[in-house]
């Protein structure tokens, strides 16, 4: 069940990530908010998955990893759920418009980068549970630890307010961060399929 779980899970999230990227450059706002709640839906259970297959010694980094995946998800699930629903509504006026609209770089945007914070601390965690057998499992392992590197960028841009709508070539430089972030996570989803259906079922 574990192994058939992962493998779905990393599916998912495979095709939530590239959806993403389509969404992003196809400039659909909506698009890409229903494949980042993919992503991070996806993302946890994943995550849950590499726990149960890590061994003895690495269960406090698994434990870890669950805890901080499911904060990210919880973050970033809010954000786009409230874009999806009460800003897509078009009834929010005044400060809360600014508040709660993804595109004024203002409360959602920063509790989105605490998301994606987050959700590297986790996988930095996530990488420690691999005890990796072949090459293949080895990139993944150090793919996932050197993700946890983007915490700090993640936690940083906000306090210093390096992004807002007043800003020329914010959306620009957003979209390009974003891309390199799709083609870089890819990877790591693709070779989470491979490693969970190498695992023994369980």
């Amino acid at each position: 069940m574990n192994k058939n779980i992962g493998i779905c899970a990393a599916v998912v999230n495979l095709f939530s990530v590239i959806g993403f990227l389509i969404s992003m450059l196809a400039s659909s706002s909506y698009g890409s908010y229903f494949a980042s709640i993919g992503i991070a839906f996806s993302f946890v259970t994943m995550i849950c998955v590499f726990a149960c297959y890590g061994e003895e010694t690495s269960k406090a980094a698994g434990l870890a990893a669950i805890a901080f995946g499911g904060m990210y998800a919880l973050c970033n699930s809010i954000v786009y759920f409230v874009q999806l629903t009460s800003v897509r509504s078009g009834k929010l006026t005044g400060q809360a418009a600014v508040l709660l609209d993804y595109t004024q770089f203002d409360m959602m945007f920063n509790l989105d980068m605490l998301g994606y914070c987050l959700m590297s601390v986790s996988t930095f965690f996530a990488g420690l549970t691999i005890q990796a057998k072949n090459l293949a499992e080895n990139w993944l392992k150090w793919l996932l630890i050197i993700h946890g590197v983007f915490a700090v960028a993640c936690f940083i841009v906000p306090l210093l307010g390096l992004f807002d709508t007043a800003a020329n070539g914010s959306d620009t430089t957003g979209i390009l961060i974003l891309s390199f972030w799709c083609i870089y996570f890819t990877p790591i989803s693709a070779l989470s399929i491979r490693f969970f259906s190498k695992r023994a079922a369980a």
